[in-house]
């Protein structure tokens, strides 16, 4: 199948969808399409920047980190006076 042909196939079989298979498969394509764009941007970042990321993920895997209710607490109290 060519572009087009694939195109037109998927615009009938979404044709005959309706409520919540059509919301599902809705969903469905822009999860794939946002997906698509994230690892673009991850390709964007420098290595120094993947990096960090990583390492921040496998500091919270392993328990380290804090939660959003502490961070804030902590900048609350930081920058109240200002």
């Amino acid at each position: 199948m060519n572009a087009a042909e694939i195109k037109m196939d998927l615009f009938r079989k979404l044709d005959s969808l309706t409520g919540k298979r059509l919301e599902e498969a809705y969903g469905v394509l822009l999860n794939y399409n946002n997906g698509m764009s994230e690892i673009d941007e991850w390709h964007n970042l420098t290595t120094e920047q993947q990096t960090a990321i990583l390492l921040g993920i496998e500091q919270l895997d392993h328990g380290q980190g804090s939660s959003h209710d502490e961070v804030m607490t902590i900048f609350r109290k930081r920058f109240a006076n200002e």
